[in-house]
């Protein structure tokens, strides 16, 4: 991932200041994201797959979190199970990671992107992610 700063949070800074790394902000959605059923897999690039494959899991695969003027931008690139109705699976996905974070680092977030970049026909129920 590129150089990004820390993410700073400000309630109350009488003891001190609290930063926190984008990669946490991918961690943290990757896992709210995998907690939806109707979500198959989420999409990797190369680097992932192969630490996957060394045994080590990526929490982080498929999720891009972006600081931009507005805000905290995140894209996540999913593929859906077959049969599932996609757009309440998407939102189903964006308020478990809005929750999710929000409750964790106390952020605000401006936009969610979910990306359905593929669907499982198999009908099996093992989980790329497991």
């Amino acid at each position: 991932m590129s150089e990004q700063p820390l993410l700073h949070v400000n309630e109350d800074s009488t003891l001190g200041k609290i930063e926190i790394a984008p990669e946490v902000i991918e961690v943290i959605a990757g896992i709210a994201a995998a907690e939806v059923d109707e979500l198959f897999a989420m999409r990797g690039n190369f680097a992932s797959g192969v630490v996957e494959r060394l045994g080590k899991r990526t929490h982080s695969k498929g999720v891009k979190v972006e600081l931009t003027e507005n805000g905290i931008s995140i894209d996540l690139y999913v593929i859906l199970n077959f049969g599932v109705s996609i757009p309440k699976v998407a939102q189903k996905i964006q308020t478990n990671i809005r929750e999710s974070l929000k409750y964790m680092t106390s952020l605000e977030l401006d936009e969610i992107n979910v990306h359905v970049v593929g669907i499982n026909m198999d009908g099996n129920e093992d989980n790329e992610q497991d």
